[in-house]
C-alpha cells in the first residue's frame, strides 16, 4: 500500500533560525538537500523515502513560497514517543505552544505548536 503522504515541505524565512528550532525540539540533525532551483535552500528531516510507513520532508527557504500563519491552513503532525517532551522544548527554542498535550482517546495524544516562522505543527504520540 502506498503512503497517503510521501513528502512535506515547511516554508521558512530564516533557515538558520528554523533549523535551530527543529533540531532542538525534535532532537534530530537536518541535512542539506540539493534544491531544484537556485533561489531555494532545503534541509531534509531524517527518513528513508523508500520506507512504506511514514513520510519525510524538508524545511524550504524559497522566494516563491512563504510560511503560513499559526492556527490556519494545513497541519503536519510529527510522530513522538511522548509529545509532552517536544512541547517542553518549544518555548526555549523560540516557538509557541498553541495547544498543550491532550488525549484524543484511542488514538493517543496530540499537541499543537507554532514554529519560529509562524507555521502550525502538530505533535502526536500514543503515550
Amino acid at each position: 500500500m502506498m503512503k497517503p503522504v510521501c513528502w512535506f515541505e515547511i516554508y521558512v524565512q530564516d533557515m538558520a533560525r528554523a533549523k535551530a528550532f527543529y533540531e532542538a525540539v525534535f532532537d534530530v540533525q537536518l541535512e542539506e538537500l540539493p534544491s531544484p532551483s537556485a533561489d531555494e535552500e532545503m534541509l531534509a528531516f531524517p527518513g528513508a523515502m523508500e520506507e512504506a510507513a511514514g513520510s519525510s520532508g524538508a524545511l524550504v527557504k524559497s522566494g516563491n513560497w512563504q510560511p503560513g500563519t499559526a492556527g490556519t491552513g494545513t497541519v503536519v503532525y510529527f510522530a513522538c514517543e511522548d509529545c509532552a517532551v517536544q512541547v517542553a522544548r518549544v518555548a526555549a527554542s523560540g516557538g509557541k505552544v498553541l495547544q498543550e498535550k491532550i488525549s484524543i482517546g484511542d488514538y493517543g495524544f496530540a499537541a499543537l505548536i507554532a514554529d519560529t516562522e509562524g507555521n502550525s505543527i502538530g505533535l502526536h504520540s500514543m503515550r
